[in-house]
């Protein structure tokens, strides 16, 4: 697929201006913060699931598993593979899927389900990892300051609160700084993996993936549950994808390949090697492994490393929730921007508080990382799965590779990522259920406002005039008033009347001059060039319609787009134009187009939806809003 000209420019652009190594060090900071924080909890939640003091082979054989996941998972599905297929520079489950509808040339339902539920499962993973990574860091003060252990809840959920409480003041100046915390984070997960490796060098058999299979195939059921902790490692992947767009493809590759990738092949290796020496170690493995000086540090250390890894999902969150509004799957939220010069620094107030309290539940429900543990994973690996799925879509018809072959080489990285979610599953009963539980929730809002959507779109069809036909009857009416200026009617639908232009003939009996019928769509795409940004159509001497177009990472702006207009030959003044907007207030019908309660949930979340002349920033002292009631 050909990259959007605008787009590359942008992205080459801020590598040119920031410099490749800039770039990349932001990279380690933003992309790898999640991923960067699992060797806190990844191996030693594996060698625990064994359930007995694991032998040296067993340990080995762990050690394999964890550093084949990286290498295969993320070195060769995602770094190499997945990065390829960028949606103009973009990346995520939802770019993804708007790239396979692209590819497809038509909607499909399928597709759209695929994007749904990895948005979803996305955000079960935000609200998990900020509890896991926090909690797990904090409770490395049982080991330099076991007297603390009663306030690691505590210590845990006030990091959390004041993290969600600054979002809205921006994170551009905090930014700064993650990158450098997390390169000081990485070089030392590497120190303390080469401080080790030397006293127990038989730990480099594990790089032999064998002892790994043997691991899996000897041990039944147990090798399925440490498979499901193995998977902790791994956790982050598809952050790589998601936030390509911020940084490139170039600066992902090399951050991953040059730096972070070694720093945690060498920490894991490093902590089986401590394990082999001192396997009492086993349930505070990562902290001890650290010289007793070193411990305290590393804590304070390892906290700042949490923190920018749930401020990576936070912002991650925030983009996706801005994405599916612009592609239809979700109401129109408040977006506040926070910084002037970054279009992509946003702050959504109700995504924020609603993620807070659902880590704070998180952290107050579960207690201990471990316990938490049980329940990461079962997100992760449903998103990497619908990834590989809309990945064939993109390469078989986006790349022209064809089905048999798009199946062929996407087939092995099934087979690990459902490997992975069958191992997940088994933690269903210790709270593996709660990502499912919050994915579902979030698809069935999807599926709310999409049907919602269609069902009054199509109503709407059936019971309104054709716009050709009213401006015919128009055209030798004395019965209505004409009125000098322009009036500007937005609408969802521009082949029929809008109902506030009929609403105004009604009541008011006057028509303007000049009427247009704007309408706003979003594209299959991130951005739109500004030549392709707006359809002007002249229908008759007093209607025209337009159409503006928009990428789904770009917010309206009304009066922006308008300005083009002068260039097209409309004569277009703000002072002497109206903009009329219809609000609308929803009442079940008896028989409706959906079940009662789904029409009821679509009625509360049409309420929620942010006001029009603000999302679209249209000029407040020129707007006639005019209220109707609609049928569902």
């Amino acid at each position: 697929m050909r990259k959007n000209p605008a787009a590359r420019s942008r992205s080459a652009a801020a590598v040119h201006k920031k410099g490749l190594a800039a770039t990349t060090l932001g990279s380690i900071g933003i992309v790898y913060g999640d991923i960067g924080t699992s060797p806190l909890y990844a191996m030693k939640e594996s060698l625990l699931h064994v359930g007995h003091t694991p032998s040296e082979a067993e340990i080995i054989g762990i050690v394999s598993l964890l550093v084949w996941s990286l290498l295969f998972v993320v070195t060769v599905k995602y770094v190499v593979l997945i990065l390829r297929a960028d949606n103009d520079g973009e990346g995520g489950a939802l770019s993804l899927m708007a790239l396979a509808q692209k590819a497809l040339r038509r909607p499909s339902r399928v597709v759209l389900a695929l994007g749904m539920v990895g948005a979803a499962l996305f955000y079960g993973d935000a609200i998990l990892t900020p509890a896991v990574s926090v909690l797990s860091a904090v409770e490395g003060l049982k080991v330099t300051l076991p007297s603390l252990d009663p306030f690691i809840v505590p210590i845990s959920i006030t990091i959390i609160v004041v993290l969600y409480a600054v979002q809205s003041s921006g994170t551009g100046r905090v930014a700064v700084f993650f990158g450098p915390v997390m390169a000081i984070w990485f070089v030392s997960l590497a120190l303390l993996g080469l401080m080790h490796i030397g006293d127990a060098p038989q730990i480099l058999a594990a790089i032999n993936p064998v002892h790994g299979l043997w691991f899996m195939s000897s041990h039944g059921i147990i090798g399925f549950t440490v498979l499901g902790s193995v998977f902790l490692s791994v956790t982050g992947a598809e952050a790589l994808y998601a936030d390509m767009g911020h940084f490139g493809r170039r600066p992902i590759r090399l951050a991953w390949l040059g730096f972070v990738g070694p720093a945690l092949l060498l920490n894991y290796l490093g902590q089986g090697a401590f394990a082999l020496m001192d396997p009492s170690a086993l349930p505070n493995l990562f902290f001890l492994s650290a010289p007793e000086w070193a411990r305290l540090p590393l804590v304070l250390l390892a906290t700042a490393a949490t923190i920018i890894a749930g401020q990576a999902v936070i912002t991650g969150a925030f983009s996706l929730t801005r994405q599916a509004i612009q592609l239809g799957l979700l109401p129109r939220l408040q977006i506040e921007h926070t910084s002037e010069t970054e279009h992509g620094q946003i702050y959504i107030p109700t995504v924020n508080w609603l993620m807070l309290a659902g880590v704070v539940m998180l952290i107050l429900y579960f207690q201990d990382s471990s316990s938490l543990a049980a329940a990461y994973g079962i997100a992760v690996t449903g998103t990497m799965i619908v990834t590989s799925l809309l990945a064939i879509v993109v390469f078989a018809y986006g790349w022209k590779w064809g089905l048999s072959l798009s199946i062929i080489v996407v087939t092995p990285f099934l087979i690990i990522d459902t490997a992975f979610l069958a191992a997940n599953l088994l933690k269903l009963g210790d709270g593996g259920y709660l990502p499912l539980v919050i994915g579902a929730f979030i698809v069935l809002l999807m599926v709310t406002w999409v049907r919602g959507t269609r069902v009054l779109t199509e109503k709407a069809r059936r019971e309104s005039l054709p716009l050709d036909t009213f401006i015919q009857n128009m055209a030798g009416s004395t019965s209505v008033t004409r009125v000098p200026g322009t009036a500007m009617y937005l609408t969802g639908t521009p082949e029929i009347i809008p109902s506030a232009l009929l609403h105004n003939l009604k009541h008011n009996r006057v028509l303007h001059d000049s009427n247009v019928i704007v309408t706003v769509k979003t594209a299959n795409s991130p951005f739109v060039q500004d030549a392709d940004r707006m359809v002007y159509e002249a229908i008759s001497p007093s209607f025209s319609r337009i159409t503006l177009n928009y990428g789904f990472l770009e917010e309206p702006d009304l009066i922006k787009a308008l300005v083009q207009l002068k260039e097209l030959g409309m004569k277009f003044d703000v002072m002497s134009t109206t903009f009329f907007v219809g609000r609308r207030s929803i009442r079940l019908a008896e028989r409706s187009g959906m079940p009662r309660w789904q029409g009821l949930l679509f009625k509360k979340m049409s309420r929620f939806s942010y006001d029009a002349i603000d999302y679209f920033r249209i000029p407040v002292n020129r707007v006639v809003e005019l209220g109707t009631y609609v049928t569902l």
